[in-house]
């Protein structure tokens, strides 16, 4: 007799199909009750780069009609700075490859300051009017400063509603202009990217290589088909020994880094758009690290091909992603140590190199990034398995994150009153210490034996219950 597993509305992961005999089956997932939201929703889990992808998620603007009304959130961008450096601002957005228009934001900018000056005028003029009147007046008098503050309400009004529109178009083209580049970056695309170091040795096999689908198909590791009649394409299943390889690879990657210091978190999934656009906080500790997991959504999984089939490419994957908040002047040595996480994959045994990404392939919020990327022998080439980025203080500008410097505070002598420090933005980097799928394509691949069994590497082992080997399954 055929079973039936019922469909539950809150589940992320169902199966619906007639199924032979009864089955047992046990799932990790989260679950989002479908009840329509009172809030605007980002559908995107913070981690990753945690912020940046929350704000790159989110919409820059509000629209009605087609028309743009004003930006959503808003970013502490120094206008004056981007003005004073206009030529080296100008380089840098030509070597991103980006859109953004510097010209009409400093043209903006200029008028947004004129049009500022001339609000202030009035806005004296009003004052010095409204003074008079306070006076012993002839009624004639009184009837020309009332007439002249009616008059200078109405263009006030006018003009403060001017400049706000004019604050609003200027937001939103400056937030077009990527973060600054770090000097040693070289310019250009992806073949210009520079090579840092190259650790281990590709496999040589005496055996025919298969690629991980190939693999996953024979060992019964996944099901690419059942997921995508239930989510579409790019989805997938992990079944029997991988879903214990992607726990494992959490939890040994968790337990790493948290020896160097990270406190571990795991994110909601789902966010207010109002939370990233006001989630400013002013720290006063010390220098603050936090490794999270979460699942990730991507909506672009790339074109069909052997490049992008079977789990190298997917629209939702789990990782764990390590993320900083340090003070600027430490943000260097931070980056440094965040591509240190390279030592996990070494310890994993997987040949890997380490790439200084060319100012092309940056983004616009990494002021520099390191890519690693592992040989995948079934796939033939070397793919992206962690990233390492250093942001400075473009996302804190946006986030309104800040801090307060410890420094002695200063006297205001003109009240005798000590004053704390100037808040100051901190500067945020983040990379990835494991994203699940691209993890289990390099271990499959490189793992792989001549009797189709793949061995699990020895840090793994006390994470999946001292299993040595994934076996093909008896018939």
């Amino acid at each position: 007799m055929a079973t039936t597993i019922p469909i539950s509305s809150s589940s992320s992961r169902l199966i619906f199909r007639p199924l032979p005999k009864t089955l047992n089956l046990a799932l990790f997932s989260r679950h989002t009750p479908p009840k329509a939201p009172p809030f605007t929703l980002l559908v995107r889990a913070l981690s990753g780069a945690a912020v940046s992808a929350a704000v790159a998620a989110a919409p820059a603007t509000e629209i009605i009609d087609n028309k743009v009304l004003k930006p959503q959130w808003k970013a502490a961008i120094d206008f004056k700075w981007i003005r004073d450096n206009k030529e080296a601002v100008a380089i840098n957005i030509k070597n991103r490859n980006l859109n953004a228009n510097l010209d009409l934001v400093l043209e903006l900018y200029d008028k947004m300051l004129n049009l500022q000056k001339e609000v202030e005028r009035l806005r004296s003029e009003r004052n010095t009017v409204a003074n008079k009147m306070k006076g012993k007046l002839e009624p004639s008098e009184r009837q020309k400063l009332i007439e002249a503050g009616k008059n200078l309400k109405e263009e006030l009004a006018t003009l403060e509603e001017d400049l706000i529109n004019l604050r609003d178009e200027v937001q939103l083209e400056a937030q077009c202009i990527p973060n600054m580049t770090h000097p040693d970056v070289p310019v250009g695309g992806e073949d210009n990217s520079k090579l840092r170091n190259m650790v281990g040795n590709r496999r040589e096999f005496d055996f025919p290589v298969k690629d991980h689908v190939q693999i996953g198909k024979e060992l019964d590791l996944f099901d690419f088909d059942a997921a995508a009649e239930v989510s579409g394409s790019k989805f997938y299943y992990l079944k029997n020994e991988a879903v214990m390889l992607e726990m494992a690879l959490v939890n040994w990657t968790l337990t790493e880094v948290m020896k160097r210091g990270f406190t571990p978190l795991t994110t909601p999934e789902i966010v207010r758009s109002s939370v990233v656009e006001k989630c400013g906080f002013q720290p006063r500790g010390e220098n603050t690290q936090y490794v999270a997991f979460s699942h990730c959504f991507r909506t672009e999984a790339g074109a069909a091909g052997t490049a992008t089939r079977g789990l190298y490419r997917v629209h939702q994957f789990s990782k764990v992603e390590m993320f900083v908040l340090c003070r600027p002047e430490d943000s260097d040595n931070y980056h440094e140590e965040l591509i240190k996480i390279e030592d996990l994959f070494s310890s994993l045994g997987v040949h890997y190199k380490t790439i200084d990404m060319a100012t092309g392939d940056l983004g616009a919020p990494a002021y520099r990034k390191f890519d690693v990327e592992a040989w995948m022998p079934g796939l033939e080439r070397y793919g992206e398995i962690s990233s390492a980025s250093n942001c400075t203080d473009y996302q804190s500008r946006r986030l309104g994150i800040r801090y307060r410097p410890s420094e002695l505070p200063t006297t205001n002598s003109k009240k005798g009153k000590a004053s704390s420090a100037a808040t100051k933005f901190v500067h945020t980097l983040n990379a990835t210490a494991c994203a699940v799928p691209r993890m289990l394509v390099c271990l499959l691949e490189n793992f792989q034996q001549e009797d189709g069994s793949v061995i699990i590497p020895n840090p793994l082992r006390p994470f999946v219950g001292g299993i040595e080997r994934i076996s093909a399954k008896s018939k």
